[in-house]
């Protein structure tokens, strides 16, 4: 059964003598969580666990808890494990997520609520924040600047090798398995390949080196020819406990052929891509390109710079107005123009703001003719959209205006932005899993953001 609040309990009226108190951000922080339509939001998700989730079943940990608990673990950017063995040391975090003298939930009962949250409730989360924000004079919405960056995943660095070897291991135990609960005998089906693959891909990682010999990457095409077989044989094996599994309506053998199912597919694209790279020479383009079985929704970015060719992950767009606050946020599939994103932010900053804002600047992959004249529909005051390419005389004059300068200049900001998302909110690598995992670690990260600008704000006044 679903609970909205713990019974109230002040742990700081119990121990008098410390004189604990919440410093000033935490407690105009425990006083935003205060919102009710905030609560609202969360809990509307959390009902939705179980069928029954409102009426019946053990009191579950309350919303209320699992929302500061949350918003804890991601401002201090803390783990599961560390949020439970934190808030159960200090007595002041104890008062702040209402835990009070009760125990704290374990960090998986944490997870498992965590994951009930859906993408577009922490988009809405982060509208509400933008609301409470406004009403309390902490920003007007007047700036608007917006950068682009990406969340790298949770993945290895993916090479063609290594990808057949993950492909071998995830079947191979996914087979022994289906064959345990089939046979209910435990066989060891699928070691004799799993050490062959492991050993391909450790000799063929060795042909990459630096200092390999002409002889050794010779070999290259052979070691994966090899690597290839023992790929297809593991799936070829897959395939045919899948059809036996077909025949059992158990929920157990229908876990294990749904699994099955779903990386069957992944270890066939990553054969036909390493087949059409090593053997026949071809290019793969990289939006054609699986980079990881676990995270097939991993995309290979390049952004042109030179310390960092590639990046594996999800870009994203973030949009920032006066005041520090990251109003809107998008996760961009593959590699896309940045661009195009331009109108749907102003829309969503006319939505939140109830106007246009008076200053918009972005980089310039940002810069087209459709945004620039868009910025001059709705009568922007000031716009700084540095074109790409060599500059005309009149663009040249543009780009030398002091107004032009103040709001570039600005704009460099959201770059400083971006690092402290990336040191401090975890926005430098997601540690949930999926599609739904990467929006939720980023909305989760940005609303804590937002959180505590709100709050420092409030307190310095």
């Amino acid at each position: 059964m679903l609970r909205d609040r713990a019974a109230p309990v002040d742990l700081f009226a119990l121990v008098p003598a410390l004189e604990l108190r919440f410093e000033p951000e935490l407690a105009e922080l425990d006083r935003l969580l205060e919102d009710d339509v905030i609560f609202q939001q969360v809990k509307a998700d959390l009902s939705r666990r179980r069928p029954h989730t409102m009426e019946t079943g053990r009191p579950s940990t309350p919303v209320e808890v699992i929302l500061r608990l949350l918003v804890i673990q991601h401002l201090y950017k803390w783990s599961y494990a560390q949020t439970e063995h934190f808030v159960g040391d200090s007595l002041v975090l104890r008062q702040f997520c209402r835990v009070g003298l009760d125990r704290v939930p374990h960090h998986t009962t944490l997870m498992r609520w965590a994951n009930v949250l859906q993408p577009e409730t922490m988009h809405r989360l982060l509208d509400r924040v933008t609301e409470l924000a406004r009403s309390l004079k902490v920003t007007r919405g007047r700036k608007l600047r917006i950068d682009g960056t990406v969340v790298a995943t949770a993945i290895h660095y993916p090479t063609d090798s290594t990808l057949l070897a993950d492909g071998v291991r995830v079947l191979g135990r996914t087979v022994q398995r289906a064959v345990r609960v089939l046979t209910g005998q435990v066989r060891r089906l699928g070691s004799r390949r799993l050490r062959q693959a492991k050993q391909l891909a450790r000799r063929i990682d060795a042909t990459t080196a630096v200092n390999a010999s002409a002889a050794a990457r010779a070999e290259r095409p052979r070691l994966y020819t090899r690597l290839l077989a023992v790929a297809q044989a593991s799936l070829r094996q897959a395939e045919q406990i899948r059809r036996a599994l077909v025949e059992r309506s158990d929920e157990v053998v229908q876990r294990l052929e749904s699994a099955l199912k779903h990386v069957a597919p992944l270890v066939q694209q990553v054969i036909t891509q390493t087949e059409r790279r090593v053997l026949h020479g071809e290019s793969v383009p990289a939006s054609a390109k699986l980079v990881s079985l676990f995270e097939p929704h991993t995309a290979i970015v390049r952004r042109g710079k030179a310390h960092v060719p590639a990046e594996f992950g999800r870009k994203v767009v973030l949009d920032e107005v006066d005041g520090g606050l990251v109003t809107r946020y998008v996760v961009l599939v593959g590699n896309p123009p940045e661009a195009s994103e331009l109108p749907h932010s102003l829309a969503h900053h006319q939505a939140s703001f109830a106007r246009a804002p008076a200053v918009l600047t972005a980089d310039r992959a940002f810069s087209t003719l459709e945004n620039e004249q868009l910025a001059r529909d709705v009568h922007i005051r000031s716009v700084a959209l540095p074109r790409q390419g060599p500059l005309t005389p009149k663009q040249q004059q543009v780009q030398h205006r002091a107004a032009f300068r103040r709001a570039y200049c600005w704009r460099a900001g959201i770059e400083g932005r971006i690092s402290v998302l990336k040191r401090r909110f975890g926005l430098d690598r997601c540690r949930y899993h999926g599609e739904a995992g990467m929006e939720r670690w980023v909305g989760f990260g940005l609303l804590a953001h937002n959180l505590r600008q709100i709050s420092h704000s409030l307190a310095s006044r």
